[in-house]
This record gives structure tokens, sequence and C-alpha cells, in this order.
């Protein structure tokens, strides 16, 4: 199988698992397993939502769910029975260092539920602890060559934290360091990644502002022959305004080619529902629904207008 994927890719994103704990109440221990039938729950909500955006006319062939295995297996499996593009996390939830979450049956896992695409969310700072860096890349190859082996497509989320230095050099300010450091770092760690033997077919890329740095991201992560190699935008639970922000950006040049949202999307709802407060189920689903439909309509009309 060509390593890349350059078709139109807009995915729902759900596969947290510590936040949805947080937000069911659940810190510091194992799920009941009354707590843990809430969560999934909730899992089958958004996808509910989902699926009225589809009836609503977001177009099937680009339109994907990103779920667990732990509180959305059901999902999983529906959203593959009916022919609706997968994508499944590989990594530890909630974990600094990239780990694999079931150990050696990583692939087995895979098989199991057969996702369309495998994804993994990595923290990684080129200029961050050098040994865990490693670590991680050495388990990043390992899945990459396994997943090219078995002709099968890997999806990287690719987080790059602030170390405390490069705070400082933007005075502590968050926003700062997003718009003047992360963009160079990211592309940093793409650089390194790539030279590990880690080869993506799309790139989960955080949100930038500047839209000739998403240029140069998506020049990158197709350099020398990766040319069908692929980024999608994250939300970040960002804000409606700032994730329209993000998606113009991006929207449009070659080698982006969608997106990746949750919160942003599902996180009115689903705080509703684990408020316990007598939410309405079918205005949560049509909420969903809509905010998702929105997100597509910006990249579409910013893709055409580019």
């Amino acid at each position: 199988m060509a390593l890349g994927y350059d078709k139109k890719l807009y995915i729902l994103a759900f596969d947290h698992r510590g936040s949805f704990e947080k937000m069911f109440g659940i810190t510091g221990r194992a799920p009941t397993p009354e707590e843990t039938a809430r969560v999934s729950d909730a899992k089958s909500l958004i996808f509910e939502g989902f699926a009225k955006a589809i009836g609503a006319g977001a177009p099937r062939d680009a339109a994907g769910v990103l779920v667990d295995g732990q509180y959305g297996p059901q999902v999983a499996r529906a959203a593959h029975e009916q022919g609706y593009l997968l994508a499944m996390p590989v990594e530890k939830s909630g974990q600094n260092e990239f780990d694999f979450e079931y150990g050696e049956r990583f692939g087995e896992k895979i098989e199991e539920f057969d996702p369309s695409f495998s994804k993994v969310l990595v923290r990684y700072n080129p200029e961050g602890d050098s040994e865990m860096n490693e670590r991680q890349s050495a388990r990043l190859k390992r899945l990459s060559d396994w997943l090219h082996e078995h002709d099968r497509k890997f999806l990287f989320e690719l987080l790059v934290p602030a170390e405390p230095g490069q705070l400082e050099q933007v005075g502590g300010d968050a926003d700062r360091y997003d718009a003047e450091l992360r963009p160079g770092l990211m592309m940093a760690a793409i650089e390194e990644l790539q030279a590990a033997g880690i080869e993506p077919d799309i790139w989960k890329i955080e949100g930038i502002d500047d839209r000739e740095e998403c240029r140069q991201i998506a020049e990158l992560v197709r350099r020398d022959g990766r040319d069908h190699v692929s980024c999608v935008v994250l939300g970040r639970g960002a804000s409606d305004a700032k994730v329209d922000e993000w998606l113009r950006a991006g929207a449009g040049l070659p080698g982006y080619v969608g997106f990746a949202i949750g919160r942003s999307i599902f996180g009115e709802a689903i705080k509703a529902l684990a408020a316990g407060d007598g939410a309405d189920r079918e205005a949560g689903a049509a909420s969903i629904a809509e905010k998702y439909r929105r997100f597509i309509r910006v990249y579409d009309e910013a893709e055409a207008a580019a």
C-alpha cells in the first residue's frame, strides 16, 4: 500500500478517555460498571449526532469517527459495519510519554477492530527530554513499520507542549508560544520523527494561525517522495472562532485535506449529559450534528475561496 492519504477527511474525534472520566466524576480510580456504561452511552450519543449529520447532508465518503475501544467499542463496531471511515487510538490515555495501550497485543487489537486509521497522540518537543524522545521514537518506529507491513494507515497527532525555558522566552504567554515558537518546533519535530523512520500517512496538526507556516508544514510532510502524505487540523477544544481561524489557514493548501475536531463539537452536549440534569438527548444529538456540519462548511468555503 502506497504511503499517504490525500482524500478529503472530516473526522469527529471522541477517543478521549481521561477527560471523559473527569466529566463523569471518575478520578483516581477505576470506573464502576455503571460509570463505564454512562461514559459508553455518551460515546453513543456523539455517534448519534454524527449519523444525524450524515442524514442532513454531510459528505459520507469524507466523514469519519475517531473513537476508543475502552468506552466506545459499540460505536467502533457500528461505524465499521455501516461503512464509515473509522480511526482508533493505539496509545495509553493521559500519558506524557507515548506507550502502547495494549502492550505487545497492539497488533492483535488493531486487527480485532479493523479501523481505517490507527492513531497515536504523541507529545514531542525537540528541545525537551531527549531520552524520552528516543524511547518514544523507538516505539513509534515499531508501530509505523507494523502498520505499513500490514497495509494499514497511520494517523499521527503531534503535540508540542512548551518547555519551561520556551515559555520564559515569551514572557509566560501561552498564546505567544503558540504563535511565535510552536510552528518552528513542530517542523523540527516532524523532521526528527521522519529521520527516525516514522512514516505517518496523515499528520494531525495543532492549529496554526499563519497560512504560510501551514504551507511549510504541508511541504515538509510531503518532502522526499512522500507525495500523498497529508495534514488535518485538530481543534484543541478551542472556541468556534479560533477553530475557524485554524481551518481557514490550512484549507485549500496542497497537503491539507480536512480536520479532526472533538470537544469543540460535542463538549456542550456531553457536559449536559454528564450533569444528569435531564438534558434532552435528541437536542444533544442535533447540536452535535449541526456543529460538525458547520465546521465542514467553514472548511469547504475556505477551500473554495482559496
